[in-house]
């Protein structure tokens, strides 16, 4: 299968490069105020290095992001084991999940792209088919794109989508530690040995996950026990209600230089902050591999395993037949 790329944008504005394979977004040039371009995604050398360096890459994920305890979850009295890649645990859909799979061009024009996926029942574990879309809409005055998630499915199924960039708003590779991010979560979810969530609400004061107020990342990294089990930041913050309503920006991310900021806005409960913990495993547009903390991920999602919390069940994660999966997530670039 070739990776075909599509361009949106307009010229002078914000300008997009997205790939049918994995649904990936694989360049993201910010217009820059002394008339430069500044690139503030990671990405690899060619559009078909995806399918061999490890890591998403900028991909949708799915049917379920983040992990699943035992890569198995019940439902209405009924257990569903999958298809296990870290561990015994799932990840981000599993081995073959939807950031591997050629997904099909519905429309696109200059400013948008809405991509397709037919994930057949039994996929991975999962019951039931699923239909899922996606679409990217710049908006160019604005310096913004918005991503809009959906899905229906034949029997019931939990499903959680979302896009896997990681930002450098440096505009290179060097680790972002020198980067100030701000969460809009006053509670975080503190993970096992295996990174499964223990079930509890943790509030983030007097911890490095106080992030209410714009923090250096590096100020934070490796703090704490929770900190050395994910090798860094690798959380789910619950976003405030306001944020995970969308009303405010559920995270601001800025560039070290302070030359470039990011805010993101979400309708998800959930927020996955991973500090590119691991990132160094894989190769930069150089064909160099990355340095350790090259780039932060900002997930937007439901609380990873919730299907195997009945309470965190309820904010939407399990999506039945004639139901409709509608999420989004907003990011706006704003050059100084």
């Amino acid at each position: 299968m070739k990776a075909e790329v599509y361009r949106l944008g307009a010229t002078g504005g914000l300008q997009l490069e997205v790939s049918n394979y994995g649904a990936r977004w694989l360049s993201c040039l910010v217009p820059m105020p002394d008339g430069s371009r500044r690139e503030a995604i990671l990405g690899h050398a060619t559009p078909a290095d995806h399918r061999t360096e490890p890591g998403f890459f900028g991909a949708v994920v799915g049917r379920y992001a983040n992990r699943l305890a035992g890569a198995a979850f019940t439902l209405d009295g009924r257990e569903h084991r999958l298809v296990a890649n870290e561990g015994a645990n799932q990840l981000h859909g599993g081995p073959d999940g939807f950031d591997r799979r050629a997904w099909t061009v519905v429309d696109h024009g200059p400013l948008h792209l809405r991509l397709a996926l037919h994930s057949p029942e039994g996929d991975q574990g999962y019951p039931g088919a699923l239909d899922a879309e996606v679409e990217y809409r710049v908006d160019p005055v604005r310096a913004a794109l918005t991503l809009r998630f959906g899905a229906r499915t034949t029997a019931p199924c939990p499903v959680s989508l979302t896009s896997h960039p990681y930002f450098n708003l440096d505009g290179g590779t060097a680790p972002v530690l020198g980067h100030r991010l701000q969460v809009a979560a006053g509670h975080m979810l503190p993970v096992r040995a295996d990174m499964i969530p223990s079930g509890e609400l943790a509030p983030v004061d007097d911890t490095p996950f106080d992030l209410r107020r714009s923090h250096r990342i590096g100020d934070g990294l490796g703090r704490g026990e929770q900190q050395q089990r994910g090798s860094g930041y690798d959380h789910c913050f619950v976003l405030d209600e306001d944020a995970a309503r969308g009303e405010r920006a559920a995270a601001e991310l800025t560039s070290t230089d302070g030359r470039l900021a990011m805010r993101l806005f979400t309708d998800y409960p959930g927020l996955q902050v991973c500090s590119g913990n691991f990132v160094q495993h894989s190769r930069g547009r150089d064909g160099q591999p990355f340095e350790r903390h090259a780039g932060i991920a900002l997930e937007p999602q439901f609380f990873p395993d919730a299907p195997n919390h009945p309470a965190w069940r309820e904010q939407g994660c399990v999506l039945r037949p004639g139901q409709r999966l509608a999420r989004w997530m907003r990011l706006e670039f704003d050059a100084r």
